[in-house]
């Protein structure tokens, strides 16, 4: 049991983590209607990994991080700049920004006898291999995102979304995968549209309860968590959005 709690216990940290900045962040990404822009940011942050591996960089060693960092600092550089010259068709820019970045991963990979099983890592993380002693740091450099975020939100502009975006992405990726990220900023987000109130409240309540359920789950079932946490959160976000319809409350 303790064994039990001692993988589960940061794993559940992680995701609290991930979420506290992402649903501030899945709000905004709503309200600008650039939706898939986590898909896109957090595959080129996740092709930085693989380039730096490749290089033959040390795992998650501080080259890694620095190669991850960059490439997602220069993805979301690259979709500001679209989102400022070609704002009527940015969601297909992201689109686009998110197939050639999963294909050159693809391509780097191929020849890697590993190769499948690191597309793997990368996409559905490995949150049950969170390190705890690495989440102290992940917290300080979220809350700083997070009141960067919400008290100079209107000040640092655009530029300044897409930058601390990125870094938030480029963290998060590492912790829990792609899918995941897309999860985490998204569904909480979109399940609580219609509220006028408690929206922050409920969105974080949901988050923080799919990660709980899906890391229970893969206990029990020996079943991935990644996958477990994403429908359980998808789940969670259905029953929100039909109480909160009923009640026929706008946005």
């Amino acid at each position: 049991m303790n064994l039990e709690l001692s993988i589960i216990g940061p794993a559940l940290i992680a995701g609290l983590l991930v979420t506290a900045t992402h649903v501030p962040l899945g709000v905004q990404v709503l309200n600008r209607g650039i939706v898939f822009i986590d898909l896109a940011v957090a595959q080129i942050a996740g092709l930085g990994v693989i380039v730096a591996d490749a290089l033959g960089f040390e795992p998650h060693g501080p080259m890694v991080q620095v190669a991850a960092l960059t490439a997602a600092l220069a993805g979301a550089l690259l979709l500001n700049w679209t989102d400022k010259h070609w704002p009527a068709v940015q969601e297909a820019v992201i689109g686009v920004t998110f197939i050639v970045a999963a294909n050159v991963a693809i391509l780097l990979l191929a020849a890697d006898a590993h190769g499948a099983e690191h597309l793997k890592d990368l996409l559905i993380g490995q949150i049950l291999w969170v390190k705890a002693s690495l989440l102290p740091y992940v917290a300080l450099v979220y809350a700083v995102l997070l009141v960067v975020w919400l008290r100079w939100a209107e000040r640092i502009g655009r530029m300044g979304f897409y930058v601390l975006f990125a870094v938030a992405i480029t963290i998060s990726v590492q912790l829990v995968g792609v899918y995941l990220v897309f999860a985490s900023l998204i569904v909480p987000a979109l399940a609580t549209m219609y509220l006028r109130r408690g929206r922050t409240l409920v969105a974080y309540g949901l988050g923080a309860a799919a990660y709980g359920a899906g890391l229970a789950l893969s206990l029990v079932s020996d079943l991935p968590p990644g996958p477990l946490i994403v429908c359980s959160m998808t789940v969670l976000a259905v029953v929100v959005v039909l109480l909160s319809s009923r009640s026929r409350i706008p946005t």
